[in-house]
């Protein structure tokens, strides 16, 4: 357990836990629950974009079984799920992957219809955010209650490049500086930079790799929690692993790194929380709506939404994001730009997560994230959004939503 003072910002671990646990996250947890937050649209057959993805149930199909045809609408059931002659010679390798690692994309006839009502209502809003593929023949709606983040067994080298190629390649660092690597054993986490390690970074880059440190972290205590600690023909049991928790943050089995990465995961929860207090004025409009076809429950949902973005405001030591690019205006343009050119590379690497459960929730979170860092980058638009009629200058889409909700409820 970690505790005191974070760095780069005025709060402390005890104050952010006891806003979250006994304020916050039990209205946000309501919220999750709730149609039109359940639902996400993700394309998980894009191809990955920087290297042939042909590692250890890394193939395309490997890890997904698909669901009946009466269960998934035509438009979203794909051609061919067959596998390829290179995943068959992996099949037997991938079985344990597959069976764990597996979406479950299924929905009932009700809820189909349902969201083809949503997906007509966005299509009439005045949206300019759109997702790249939402509308992409390969994009499908999941119910994320019926895909809950958790160990799935995927992990090993496919798993270790993925970190390694964000931390290396996308992560600010100094130039004259490698960071050094965990050993060959696959493991899920990469050794991190000391404190030493960022002396002369400037805020911006510190913030950035504090930011990606912390969403690994999530994810690595998410799939510790919910462990396959039983497997067997009759039931599957699902649990906290305490070993594997402490393999990942206990002070010496991790030479120290494991308080920091807990600390940056509550960074990154300071900086989500800030985003929902300043994007309050772009929900509270009257006629914004979290459109399901459901009047009354769509009401009580939106409610709901405005009580938990009114308590975000709340919070008494924020994150101040006025520290971000605050210099020269030329050279923080720069860095703004670099900033989210990594981010957006970050991003684009989630397609080359071997594992489809795994790739979902990195790909919603993520998105989540980027939406985050979209509102605080946007704080003189959100300020400007009329009481009535578009907004034209600040937008979310529907997916943007449910993602920033979401990933925030990961942390």
């Amino acid at each position: 357990q970690v505790t005191g003072h974070l760095d780069d910002c005025t709060c402390d671990v005890e104050t952010i836990d006891a806003f979250n646990n006994y304020k916050l996250f039990p209205r946000l947890n309501e919220l999750l629950e709730s149609d039109y937050f359940r639902y996400y649209k993700v394309n998980l057959k894009k191809p990955c974009p920087f290297w042939n993805h042909n590692s250890h149930c890394g193939i395309r199909d490997c890890a997904v079984k698909p669901c009946p045809s009466d269960k998934v609408p035509d438009g979203i059931r794909s051609g061919s799920y067959k596998y390829s002659e290179e995943a068959n010679s992996l099949a037997e390798e991938c079985e344990e992957a597959k069976r764990l690692g597996a979406v479950d994309g299924s929905l009932s006839e009700e809820t189909q219809q349902a969201v083809l009502q949503w997906t007509r209502h966005d299509d009439s809003s005045d949206s300019f955010c759109e997702a790249d593929d939402i509308y992409s023949p390969d994009a499908e709606y999941v119910d994320l209650l019926l895909n809950p983040e958790r160990y799935t067994g995927y992990k090993g080298p496919d798993a270790w490049k993925i970190w390694n190629s964000i931390y290396e390649e996308n992560c600010f660092k100094p130039h004259n500086v490698k960071r050094p690597l965990a050993s060959g054993r696959g493991e899920s986490f990469i050794y991190l930079p000391t404190v030493r390690f960022f002396s002369g970074v400037c805020v911006e880059k510190r913030a950035f790799y504090k930011l990606i440190s912390g969403l690994h972290a999530s994810i690595n205590i998410h799939l510790s929690a919910r462990y396959l600690l039983q497997d067997t023909w009759s039931e599957k049991k699902w649990g906290p692993n305490v070993t594997e928790f402490q393999q990942r943050f206990d002070e010496v089995l991790t030479r120290g790194e494991g308080p920091r990465r807990l600390k940056n995961l509550y960074f990154l929860y300071l900086i989500e929380l800030r985003a929902l207090s300043k994007v309050l004025p772009f929900f509270e409009r009257p006629g914004f709506q979290l459109y399901t076809g459901n009047k009354s429950q769509d009401v009580e949902v939106k409610n709901l939404l405005l009580e938990i973005l009114r308590l975000a405001k709340s919070f008494p030591l924020h994150f101040d994001e006025n520290s971000f690019f605050a210099g020269n205006k030329k050279e923080a343009a720069k860095l703004k730009e670099e900033f989210r050119l990594h981010f957006k590379n970050i991003s684009k690497i989630m397609d080359c997560v071997g594992c489809f459960k795994c790739r979902l929730w990195g790909k919603l979170q993520t998105q989540g994230l980027g939406t985050a860092l979209k509102i605080l980058f946007s704080e003189n638009l959100i300020e400007k959004i009329p009481e009535s009629g578009p907004s034209y200058g600040f937008q979310l889409t529907r997916q943007e939503i449910v993602a920033l909700f979401n990933a925030f409820g990961r942390l």
